[in-house]
């Protein structure tokens, strides 16, 4: 797909725009006045036909499965794997940059895995017309390390995340919302006497989320690890150019509505201390050093807030620190649409 298709004012499209994260991208997309051209809005059946206002335009949302894609030049997706995998082929064959949020294309060493402040170079070369959006854990840690690894090589990672239930999409919070309800009056009358909650049965996860964390995120696969924590690991891999690195993650999902967190313990091939550490994430794109970073403190906001920095006295060269980001803005939204600026500037300058 060359980049001398991608217009200045490119005709935009959403896949999945009646969605948390859809909602997010239109919201962006006004916010940072993305130079859109044309903006068509799809999603399911049961979605198409309703009116969704941009920009003071009234846009009928499409069926994304019988939609004519045609004329468009740059589309984002976030209706789930299964149908990026049906639909984003698709629409990259009618002529438009696919940008994917879903974990379909990820692996595809034909697909940029990009990170829009860390490894933007990736799309100079998009065979299939498609980047891959990384997992919005991932996302967070992404624009820490890179910085980092470019001052004292990346040797090993170790993580365990904090999840916010809106990574489980509108279905992750209702759940969420449901248990709080049942059980706060009984959490109130038992905190002190020790006896079990009775909860909704769980319906997202292995086990209810309220008042809980839940150390089973999604499926089992290699090793016993899950897919969110094996995505950890081969996205960390490609984002960051290491192809070997050694990744432990154990994923957890936490009774907060937004906001991911990672505890990170990092080895380098190189001392580097907590302070330069500090000085180095002080000056890097898309980061906020701060005290005490916290979901409450990231919601909303477009860099994601590390803090807690302080050496790992455990592993050679080691560092361990805490890291927090908002998983529908950075984590999905925001990096998708920036993705699409650095398209643009890309075929700006191509032209020059």
């Amino acid at each position: 797909m060359s980049l001398r298709s991608m217009p200045s004012r490119p005709n935009v499209g959403i896949v999945g725009a009646t969605g948390l994260v859809g909602e997010m991208m239109r919201k962006i997309l006004a916010d940072r006045d993305f130079p859109v051209g044309e903006l068509r809005l799809f999603a399911s059946a049961r979605s198409a036909g309703k009116t969704i206002i941009w920009k003071d335009k009234e846009i009928i949302v499409e069926d994304a499965a019988t939609a004519d894609y045609s004329g468009l030049n740059l589309v984002f997706f976030s209706a789930g794997g299964s149908t990026s995998k049906a639909l984003a082929p698709k629409v990259a064959a009618a002529g438009a940059i696919v940008v994917d949020n879903s974990s379909a294309f990820r692996s595809d060493p034909e697909c940029p895995l990009v990170v829009a402040e860390v490894n933007p170079h990736a799309l100079k070369e998009i065979p299939k017309g498609i980047v891959a959006n990384p997992n919005c854990t991932t996302m967070a840690a992404m624009p820490v390390l890179k910085p980092l690894h470019a001052a004292a090589g990346l040797k090993r990672l170790v993580a365990s995340t904090y999840q916010a239930v809106s990574g489980g999409g509108v279905a992750g919070n209702e759940e969420l919302e449901e248990q709080i309800q049942a059980g706060s009056a009984d959490c109130i009358k038992l905190a002190d006497s020790g006896d079990a909650v009775d909860l909704p049965a769980p319906k997202k996860w292995a086990v209810p989320i309220a008042y809980n964390v839940v150390p089973l995120n999604y499926v089992l696969g290699e090793d016993d690890y899950t897919e969110e924590e094996l995505k950890m690991r081969d996205e960390s891999r490609r984002i960051l150019e290491i192809p070997n690195l050694p990744v432990s993650g154990t994923c957890v999902r936490v009774p907060v509505f937004t906001g991911h967190a990672l505890s990170i313990n990092a080895e380098f091939d190189r001392p580097i201390s907590a302070e330069e550490a500090t000085r180095i994430l002080e000056q890097a794109e898309g980061v906020v050093v701060t005290k005490v970073p916290n979901p409450l403190e990231a919601t909303g906001k477009d860099p994601v807030f590390v803090g807690r920095i302080r050496p790992d006295r455990s592993a050679e060269n080691g560092l361990a620190l805490f890291v927090v980001g908002d998983n529908l803005r950075k984590g999905a939204a925001l990096n998708a649409v920036q993705v699409g600026e650095v398209l643009v500037d890309m075929y700006a300058e191509a032209l020059a």
